[in-house]
């Protein structure tokens, strides 16, 4: 029982730590990358679906990215879903391939955005506790059915404690990497 619980709470802390790297690449640093674009969805006959499966997107130089939609009409649906996401990108269209060029960031725009890292990363962090606190709970509620004893659940809370102090550093790292990626000029 206790094992189980463990095994979900660490699957469940590891998932916020991964969810906490992918929002984060979806923030524009100075470098251009084709993660950028992930979240774009465009209108495709009628449903939306990922940028990634209507174009080709490609890097050409580190300020410049590049899309080829693969079908020509659906050039000028992916131009506006561009302009309409919130990174703030203009493409330049010439004929069937757009170029998105990443304007530098300046200082200001800069700590803004590390400030925005940031509070994602207290998102994650207070996720990772809320989770310690479940796992906390159902010791507690085996303690009551005396389905384990008072030693076993004191070191199944010493474990959980372990894990989201791993799971915390994690999102540590992360951070740090991310705003070390942002003040690069």
């Amino acid at each position: 029982m206790i094992d189980d619980i463990l095994k979900d709470a660490k699957e469940r802390m590891t998932k916020s730590v991964e969810t906490l790297r992918h929002e984060l690449t979806k923030l524009r640093t100075g470098r251009a990358h084709t993660s950028l674009l992930d979240h774009i969805v465009v209108d495709y006959y009628g449903s939306e679906v990922p940028l990634k499966q209507v174009a080709n997107v490609n890097v050409e130089d580190s300020r410049t990215l590049i899309v080829t939609p693969w079908e020509k009409p659906m050039v000028a649906v992916i131009e506006k879903a561009i302009m309409k996401s919130d990174l703030g990108l203009n493409p330049n269209t010439a004929g069937t391939v757009m170029r998105i060029p990443l304007p530098p960031l300046t200082e200001e725009r800069r700590r803004d955005m590390i400030k925005v890292v940031r509070h994602e990363a207290e998102g994650a962090r207070v996720a990772i506790r809320n989770i310690r606190r479940d796992a906390n709970n159902d010791f507690k509620d085996l303690l009551k059915e005396k389905a384990i004893s008072e030693d076993e659940d004191r070191r199944a809370q010493e474990q959980i404690q372990k894990l989201t102090d791993q799971a915390i550093a994690d999102v540590e790292k992360v951070l740090q990497a991310k705003e070390a990626e942002l003040m690069e000029i």
